[in-house]
């Protein structure tokens, strides 16, 4: 019979690598808590409308990139590509935006997009995201680049450089756009590639991320949007870089960075690493202040950011591997039963180990162990059970002792505290 093989652009993630998945959610966990975030966990499977209405229609990743269907019912559903407008649709939902303050949300998982596999960028992959709503503050937006930056530092990443831009606001936007419009219109087909002839008529901006090395050269002088921003968009944007510098955080202008999604006003970034290849970025987000009126709810300002966990794996070293405290040792099979609950009562207190399932040989269980990088090799056989005992073997000094089974906990934990 054929075996069946994975998908094309979906990953099977086991052990070195998982390891590094584990330690990114943990890092995640504890530095966003401390800046009072809470974990929130949400459907993978929205109506596609949420993303239509927030991504935008006209955006690549709605038009070609987002794995779509119809339900039994007929209703078109869609995997998520991205977790701000589900974490939003969640919010608006549940109603969090009566509590008082901000919200603050973080949330990890699989993201799906339908495009070209590459190095740090699958079909299926993983992002840890972050929201806070419920404050226009520039402070905001400062604190959370802080925490990012808090985030990255605490994996061991520190070679990045954080790119920062406005995109200004409902009332100043339009007049850039106009600008822009003004500014590509003489282009034409021998002069930019094919999205962005279709960009520069449905989404103009969005011509200023192309990748393509003629479209960036063209663009070159393209007004920027740092020229257009109106009284309060300046203002908040010379707040926030302030802000930073104040905190000692360097950044880098970046009048081009536009980003993919549609609903980001006002403060956008992106943190680039330059240790990963062509693909760069390996963290971005922004403000979207009329994003949760978008989606049917109050009229609530919000900032949030997105972390690839496949690039920040590339520049993450896994934890070493836990060496386990104890390997039992079974010589008798009368022992198995003992041996199973002495283990379980170890595990119970902290320690960590692994015991046999079958009966083996002294030598044998000693190489087991060793094997294993155990400290200590834990052996029951038809004396120590006579005698409610093990023979306690240090792999560290070779010494070994006999040891009262209800003293088993205590001795092993007073030998680890003293190396």
């Amino acid at each position: 019979m054929e075996k069946i093989q994975k998908i094309k652009g979906f990953a099977d993630i086991f052990a070195p690598e998982s390891g590094v998945f584990t330690r990114i959610e943990r890092t995640a966990a504890d530095v966003f808590s401390r800046y009072g975030y809470h974990e929130a966990r949400i459907p993978l499977l929205e109506r596609t409308e949420l993303f239509a209405r927030s991504i935008g229609e006209e955006t690549d990743v709605v038009q070609k990139e987002m794995y779509t269907f119809p339900d039994r019912k007929g209703r078109s559903l869609t995997l998520r590509p991205e977790a701000t407008a589900g974490l939003l649709r969640a919010y608006v939902d549940q109603k969090l935006y009566a509590c008082e303050g901000v919200s603050r949300l973080y949330a990890h998982g699989p993201m799906f997009r339908y495009e070209r596999p590459q190095k740090g960028r699958m079909r299926q992959f993983h992002q840890v995201d972050v929201e806070a709503l419920g404050s226009p503050d520039p402070a905001l937006d400062a604190e959370m680049l802080l925490m990012l930056d808090h985030f990255l530092t605490d994996l061991g990443i520190t070679d990045t450089v954080t790119q920062l831009n406005s995109l200004g606001c409902r009332v100043c936007r339009p007049v850039y756009l106009d600008a822009l419009r003004d500014f590509l219109r003489g282009m034409h087909k021998e002069k930019l590639c094919e999205d962005c002839l279709r960009r520069k008529l449905t989404n103009p901006l969005r011509v200023l991320d192309c990748k393509v090395p003629g479209c960036r050269e063209l663009t070159e002088d393209a007004p920027r949007i740092t020229d257009f921003l109106c009284p309060d968009c300046a203002a908040h944007f010379a707040t926030v870089t302030g802000l930073l510098a104040a905190a000692g955080m360097p950044y880098e202008p970046a009048p081009r960075l536009v980003r993919g999604l549609d609903y980001y006003v006002r403060t956008t970034f992106e943190i680039v690493s330059g240790d990963i290849g062509a693909q760069s970025s390996i963290a971005g987000g922004g403000r979207y202040d009329g994003l949760v009126a978008q989606l049917g709810g109050p009229d609530t300002p919000g900032i949030g950011f997105a972390c690839g966990m496949e690039r920040l794996a590339l520049l993450v070293s896994a934890d070493q591997d836990q060496k386990p405290d104890f390997d039992v040792a079974v010589l008798d099979p009368a022992a198995t039963t003992r041996a199973l609950l002495l283990a379980r009562d170890l595990r119970r207190l902290g320690l960590s180990g692994e015991m046999p399932y079958r009966p083996t040989s002294a030598k044998s269980a000693l190489r087991h162990a060793g094997r294993l990088g155990a400290r200590f090799c834990l052996i029951l056989g038809e004396a120590e059970l006579a005698g409610n005992t093990v023979q306690v073997k240090d792999l560290a000094d070779g010494i070994q002792t006999a040891v009262a089974q209800d003293q088993l906990a205590g001795f092993l934990s007073a030998r680890l505290r003293a190396s």
